[in-house]
């Protein structure tokens, strides 16, 4: 990698456009960050301590929000320290691991999704043979699966954009090290490196899309038979908190990576601002639309919190009582 490359830093430009902004996208983004956090991990604990969440759909779940969190840290941290931060500079190796991170992070929730359409798919197709066909077993082989497959791909785009060399600006037209803000500075980003990076993008989101609408497709299929109103409600109701955050996710991911770019500084800021909605925007949606339309969840929740607010007030008596 080094061999190749005359550049060892790079400038995150960011926000930079934006000076008189820079305290309000802090406060903004960092008040999104906690609240991310904060709603993951109450999702990720309710599930924990809840037993009637102790189902499949549920640990696919608790895995998507534990994976979103990791994704949220890769990126949003870096971003509120180079807000408040004249030098904007990362090294090539801290790139490419961010890289790496949020690349795999990011193809692992794609898996994820893919896996929960899966599984909501054989819930409502055959409900008597569930248990039997989505064993604990297999639920674990299918977050694996997402998980090494995620990793592997993007150790492939890795290596790939940076073995290229960086002979130009060193300037990333980008608030982290994206695929496209990296290679635009190479000075021999050619053809076949493009159609290898856009297949194996393609294969992550257009492919994990595909597993995703034939579930769906088969779901319909299944529901619309059903004899009774309340059958369909019931069932399209379990799968709607899913497929709105597959549409957001999907729906931004591909408007980012899979359309076509052009080396001009508009595109850039269009893929900067979009790049904001699936890095802040989805992550802070996604525990919403699923706490909102799931009253198991809600309750869960709200002994979560009812636990949260009771513990306070006994750690304060504790701490009078020794002093």
């Amino acid at each position: 990698m080094g061999n190749h490359t005359t550049v060892n830093t790079f400038f995150l430009w960011g926000f930079s456009s934006f000076p008189e902004l820079q305290t309000l996208l802090f406060m903004v983004i960092f008040s999104s960050h906690v609240t991310i956090l904060l709603a993951n991990v109450s999702i990720m604990v309710a599930i924990k301590l809840s037993h009637n969440l102790h189902t499949l759909m549920y640990f696919f779940l608790f895995d998507l929000s534990f994976s979103e969190t990791c994704t949220t840290m890769v990126i949003i941290p870096r971003m509120l320290a180079d807000l408040l931060s004249e030098s904007k500079i990362i090294s090539l190796p801290e790139c490419a691991t961010q890289m790496f991170f949020f690349l795999g992070l990011g193809s692992n929730n794609c898996f994820i999704l893919a896996a929960m359409s899966y599984d909501r798919y054989i819930a409502i197709h055959n409900p008597l043979r569930y248990p039997m066909l989505m064993t604990r077993n297999v639920c674990f082989q299918f977050m694996m699966a997402s998980v090494v497959v995620g990793f592997l791909v993007s150790l492939c785009i890795v290596i790939i954009v940076f073995n290229l060399s960086f002979c130009d600006s060193n300037t990333i037209r980008h608030f982290f090290c994206d695929i496209a803000p990296v290679v635009s500075l190479a000075c021999n980003y050619m053809f076949f490196q493009k159609m290898v990076l856009l297949a194996l993008t393609a294969f992550v989101l257009v492919g994990s899309f595909i597993l995703v609408m034939i579930s769906y497709v088969f779901i319909v299929s299944i529901v619309v038979k059903l004899p009774s109103a309340k059958g369909r409600y019931k069932a399209f109701s379990t799968c709607f908190s899913h497929f709105t955050v597959v549409s957001i996710h999907y729906g931004f991911a591909c408007s980012v990576y899979l359309r076509p770019k052009n080396n001009d500084s508009d595109s850039f800021s269009e893929d900067t601002l979009m790049a904001v909605t699936y890095t802040v925007l989805t992550p802070l949606l996604n525990p919403i639309v699923y706490s909102l339309r799931n009253k198991e969840m809600q309750v869960a929740l709200r002994k979560v919190l009812g636990s949260i607010i009771e513990f306070f007030p006994q750690m304060v008596n504790k701490r009078a009582q020794n002093i």
